[in-house]
């Protein structure tokens, strides 16, 4: 088998895509990646479509082995380094693309600017999709490797068994990992099931997301809403980014991992613009909120995918990377030439 063996784990990696959205009619979460703008970034620098499975991890990321004769790959999400055992050890910028051959182990430097990343590998990976997505949904055991995250040992194959030799590409602009201010929300379904007083309160609250934030919902602490219909709701669609409030009025923010249908009243929406941002944020973040309507929303959007393209249009060239030890060990000039036969 060719691709990748997995030498540590790191914090449970799953591989992810843009998920499966087409099949909650059916009770299948839609899973995906958390921060799908770095996902569409780091399957550009390798040469893919932006929505191929890649390594989704978080704070702790995965050494592995490169069993192909020769892999491309790049990390995004993360200004941390791109770690390459080859003879010696080096580390290379993130959001550049790097060719690795045979033998030669890769890892992430400790993550500490964002709460999730990607390693994008060129090709992607050569394993069966379930419901036309390669994304993992670990609760179900479906999608990805074996339907559950990452463990040592793990022989990942890949479609491609050899990359040919292009130059890399690598972005320099990186602010997009900065994004800051309040998570924008559409009011509603359930706006109804809470007091004036309580919903003018959420905007004006500040809330730390919670150490039990996972890939199905972000858990938020701080001013408890107030719920003037009760908790209890005949059970209705959910979508991500939905902000449920349980009995115990702490807001929880629904991510790609959610269930399809839930009977909590939902006091709002985080609105897709949004979203990838709220994937990056870590445990222990502070989070607030602003109110926006369905056509600020819209063109939220529409800028949002603009200014994507504009960053996957910026892509330059980036210097080569020369694995000097491996260099040395090829045979590069077979006898010796004298000065007469090469003219």
């Amino acid at each position: 088998m060719t691709g990748f063996r997995v030498i540590q784990a790191g914090f449970a990696p799953t591989l992810q895509d843009f998920g499966r959205p087409a099949f909650q009619n059916r009770g299948v979460p839609v899973s995906g990646a958390l921060d799908p703008v770095s996902l569409r970034i780091g399957n550009a620098l390798v040469g893919n479509d932006g929505g191929t499975a890649a390594i989704e991890f978080r704070l702790v990321g995965p050494t592995l082995e490169v069993t192909a004769e020769s892999v491309r790959v790049a990390l995004a999400g993360t200004r941390a380094g791109l770690v390459v055992e080859a003879g010696e050890r080096v580390t290379l910028p993130s959001c550049q693309s790097v060719t690795l051959l045979r033998g030669q182990r890769v890892s992430v430097a400790p993550v500490t600017d964002s709460g999730v990343a990607y390693l994008c590998v060129e090709g992607g990976f050569d394993l069966p999709s379930v419901f036309d997505s390669l994304s993992t949904y670990g609760r179900s055991r479906i999608g990805g490797y074996h339907g559950r995250a990452l463990t040592e040992g793990d022989d990942l194959p890949l479609r491609f068994s050899a990359v040919e030799e292009r130059g890399e590409l690598r972005l320099e602009d990186l602010s997009y990992l900065d994004e800051t201010g309040p998570a924008r929300v559409v009011l509603g379904p359930q706006r109804d099931y809470f007091s004036d007083a309580s919903t003018a309160a959420f905007f004006q609250a500040e809330y730390t997301i919670s150490r039990e934030a996972d890939r199905m919902g972000m858990r938020l602490e701080g001013p408890a809403l107030e719920h003037a219909r009760g908790y209890n709701i005949t059970s209705d669609g959910i979508v991500t980014g939905a902000i449920q409030v349980p009995g115990n009025g702490m807001p929880i923010i629904l991510l790609a991992d959610h269930q399809t249908t839930g009977g909590y009243p939902k006091i709002g929406t985080v609105i897709s613009a949004d979203i990838p941002r709220l994937g990056r944020m870590k445990p222990g973040d502070m989070l607030s909120f602003e109110e926006i309507d369905v056509e600020g929303a819209e063109e939220a959007r529409r800028m949002q995918e603009s200014a994507i393209l504009k960053l996957l249009a910026s892509l330059t060239p980036a210097a080569a990377w020369l694995d000097e030890t491996a260099l040395y060990r090829e045979n590069l000039i077979s006898g010796v030439v004298q000065v007469s036969d090469a003219l």
